[in-house]
Parts: structure tokens; C-alpha cells; sequence
């Protein structure tokens, strides 16, 4: 028998980062399995963490520079693959500047500590306009709506699944996407142990989704037109008289100009526009205010879309208007492990 081990490691292919144990038998990767003892993921991987040691194994796999020339594609070292990328680098921003230069980061690196430590000391060196990644695809909406009402776009609150009464999902399907912008592994039963011990889970997606199936109520509504439905809820918490930001309330800034913006339009309005009746708004809105805690969660259907940032700013509002912002069992700032924010305090408002 060879040299055998157990290496206790996170997977990074995706923002769940669940906890998984990588079986090594004489330098070769024989099975991942997930980690009992990892307190995020307690005990849960997907089937993209199972395939790890099929990437790394894969014929296909890249194991050196390929440099494309015109007859096809040539194998370089490292060595010599640095100099040109470095040489090209260079020319193109001493004869254009360099915004002539783009960067593009991706999943799985935005999950990697290397990546993460080292890749700003490059990047800072080029184009500050053209950085994209996978955030600039889907989630801009997030980080701007961040910026604006807490002062930085990394300032996002987060679901606090395990303690809320009640979970209302915009145009989100965290049974495929295992929480993104939320990182909850095992979100299956999670949201499970939430109608387990008597909360209620609100779905609102024009498809039936993964996570639609298991809702307690699914609300169909027409796409793209989400923004309708949020402010709605609005105008419903507004006319019922349920709009209560308490505590919140000595901090916020132009909050009637908010309702005197939305009472423009009218509640049997944005039921017309988004296709879900006024009196099933008017019904999730009292049900959402009365319940002892309370989640709205949005994320890609609300956000890659022509109003992504709107529905976004209206998410916030309707936490902040039932008081369920940096609340247990609503939407709380998480202590990171690396505070990337020193002038801040994530672990409360």
C-alpha cells in the first residue's frame, strides 16, 4: 500500500466555498468528499466539488503557456511567457496609455487567498476604467445600491437564514446557485428547517425554479417587470400603514422624499404592470410586516436586467421599512474574516 492521506480543504468553484476532504493515495487525488466538521457547509457539497479531481486530471487541462501564432497554438515556459506578455504589456500602454489595457477576473480565482492577495499589486499598475470580472456581469446592481446607502459597495447585508420567520425571493434560485451574494452551502435545508419550524418561504419568479417548487407560495409574475412588484410592496406596507422602520428610523436620510417619489404612482398600477394581483401584494405585504422577522432577497432575475439596480434599491427599502435591516433573523452586515473595510464595523450599522 502507498502513501495515503486526507487533506482538509474549501472548494473555491463557486461562492458556497463548502468544506470538503480530498482523499490522496501516492500523490494522486481519489475522492472528495464533503467535510462533516466544516461549520459553514456542514457536511455539503455539489456535484461541481465531487468533479474537482476530474479537472484536475483532465487530458484537456492547460499545463503550460499556449501562445496563439498564425499557423495554431504554440507551447511556451513560464519564463519565456512572462517576458512577452510583460514586453507586449508595456508597449501597448507607453504608445496608448493604459486604458488601452483591460483585466478580467473570474470564478475560480475571485475565491482564491493567492489570487486575491496578489492580483491588486498587478492591476493597480493598469487600466483603473477597464477592469471587469465576474461581478460586472451580474451583480454591479449590488455594489452600487451598497455604495450609495451604506457608504461602500462591499457593505452588503446578508440573509440571515438559520433565524428568520419569513423569506420572501425576487427573481433568486439559491437551490442552483447555492446563495449567490449570500454564500450559504446546503441552502436546501436551510430553507427546509425554515418551514420546519413554522416560517414561511415566498417565492416571485416567472419560472418555476428549483427553489419555487419547495416555496411555500410561488407568485408568477410577468418578466422584467420586478421593479413594479417591489414598489408595490411599498405602496401596500404605505397604505396599511405598516411601514415602520423604527430604530432605523434617527438614521436615515430623505426617507420621505422616498414615499413621496413612489406615491406618485399607485399600488393598483404596479399590480397592472407586474401582473400579480393588488390583493395578493396588500396580503404579503401585512404578512411580511407582521412576521417576527423577515428576508427580502433578490438576486439574478432582478439584477441582470434593464431596472437590475432600481429592484435592488428597492429590495434594501423594504427591509428597511419593516425594520428587518441588521436585524436577527432579517438581513445583517457578517464579521469577515479579513476585514477589508478598517473604517467601518460590519458586525453592525
Amino acid at each position: 500500500m502507498g502513501e495515503r492521506a486526507i487533506h482538509h480543504r474549501t472548494c473555491h468553484l463557486c461562492e458556497a466555498c463548502c468544506g470538503i476532504e480530498v482523499h490522496v493515495a501516492d500523490g494522486a487525488v481519489t475522492a472528495i468528499r464533503p467535510n462533516p466538521r466544516d461549520p459553514l457547509s456542514r457536511g455539503h457539497i455539489c456535484p461541481k466539488a465531487t468533479a474537482i479531481a476530474d479537472i484536475q486530471t483532465d487530458p484537456d487541462r492547460l499545463r503550460a503557456p499556449m501562445k496563439r501564432t498564425g499557423t495554431g497554438w504554440q507551447t511556451l515556459d513560464w519564463d519565456t511567457a512572462l517576458d512577452e506578455v510583460a514586453a507586449r504589456l508595456a508597449d501597448v500602454m507607453g504608445r496608448h496609455g493604459t486604458d488601452a489595457v483591460a483585466s478580467y477576473s473570474g470564478n475560480p480565482s475571485a475565491h482564491n487567498y493567492a489570487v486575491t492577495l496578489h492580483a491588486s499589486g498587478l492591476l493597480r499598475h493598469l487600466s483603473r476604467r477597464n477592469r471587469f470580472s465576474a461581478s460586472t456581469v451580474d451583480q454591479m446592481p449590488h455594489q452600487l445600491v451598497s455604495h450609495w446607502l451604506y457608504g461602500h459597495m462591499a457593505m452588503f447585508p446578508i440573509p440571515d437564514v438559520d433565524r428568520t420567520a419569513f423569506m420572501l425571493i425576487v427573481g433568486g434560485n439559491p437551490l442552483a446557485s447555492n446563495g449567490s451574494m449570500w454564500t450559504v452551502p446546503d441552502v436546501r435545508q436551510r430553507l427546509t428547517d425554515l418551514k420546519a419550524r413554522g416560517g414561511r418561504l415566498v417565492v416571485v419568479d416567472p419560472r418555476r425554479t428549483e427553489t419555487a417548487k419547495i416555496a411555500s407560495e410561488h407568485l408568477f409574475i410577468r418578466p422584467g417587470q420586478d421593479a413594479a412588484f417591489l414598489a408595490g410592496l411599498l405602496l401596500a406596507l404605505d397604505d396599511q400603514g405598516l411601514a415602520a422602520p423604527d430604530r432605523l428610523a434617527p438614521m436615515l436620510e430623505g426617507w420621505e422624499a422616498v414615499w413621496s417619489a413612489l406615491r406618485q404612482t399607485s399600488l393598483a398600477t404596479m399590480a397592472n404592470v407586474c401582473g400579480i394581483g393588488v390583493d395578493d401584494i396588500r396580503r404579503l405585504a401585512r404578512d411580511f410586516a407582521a412576521a417576527p422577522s423577515a428576508v427580502c432577497y433578490g438576486r439574478m432575475g432582478v439584477s441582470v436586467q434593464q431596472h437590475g439596480t432600481l429592484c435592488q434599491w428597492l429590495i434594501h427599502l423594504v427591509n428597511i421599512a419593516t425594520g428587518n435591516l441588521d436585524r436577527p433573523g432579517g438581513v445583517m452586515f457578517a464579521t469577515p474574516a479579513v476585514d477589508l473595510l478598517p473604517h467601518t464595523n460590519p458586525g453592525g450599522w
